[in-house]
């Protein structure tokens, strides 16, 4: 299952409503729109992510997708998702179902159209297997997700700002 969510930093954010996936926030057309896949199987996590990046400081598309071979079909632009966006961003989950975080993230690093596309491990584990693994197939970022909500926040916030405010990216 695909969902998509469009956000823009306003000066009013009480105006923004409850949190529909579908939920388009004004826009102008002088923004530059920041395409984020996030690959996470749990709504919770997939609903805290995206109302983060609700409230951070750029405009933002987030593509929700819940499993490991649904994200490359996306990202291979596959079937349905033939007319898909290139992310500039891939925040994926390692413990997905049918193919998992690790999996996705090898294949993406092995193919020559994906990997420079930064991909940050937004993860429960934090096993230094894990992480090894993950460094070792050349993942951007490790980021162990923190069980506090306010600490949750606060890290999908910090990824919004270093990969969009600090960190030059390649065109796509």
């Amino acid at each position: 299952m695909v969902k998509q969510v469009v956000h823009k930093r306003e000066e009013n954010p009480g105006s923004v409503g409850a949190w529909p996936w579908n939920e388009t926030m004004a826009t102008s057309p002088s923004d530059t729109m920041i395409e984020i896949l996030l690959v996470e199987d749990s709504p919770d996590d997939a609903a805290l992510t995206v109302d983060a990046l609700r409230d951070g400081r750029v405009r933002n598309r987030v593509t929700v997708i819940e499993d490991g071979e649904e994200a490359m079909a996306y990202l291979r632009r596959q079937g349905k998702h033939a007319r898909a966006a290139r992310p500039d961003l891939i925040l994926l989950d390692l413990n997905l179902p049918r193919k998992s975080g690790r999996e996705v993230l090898e294949e993406i690093k092995q193919d020559p159209g994906l990997k420079r596309i930064p991909v940050v491990i937004m993860t429960s584990s934090d096993d230094e297997k894990d992480i090894m693994a993950a460094y070792n197939l050349h993942v951007n970022c490790y980021v162990t997700k923190p069980v506090d909500l306010d600490q949750f926040i606060g890290v999908v916030k910090s990824i919004e700002h270093f990969w969009f405010s600090i960190v030059k990216l390649p065109a796509a």
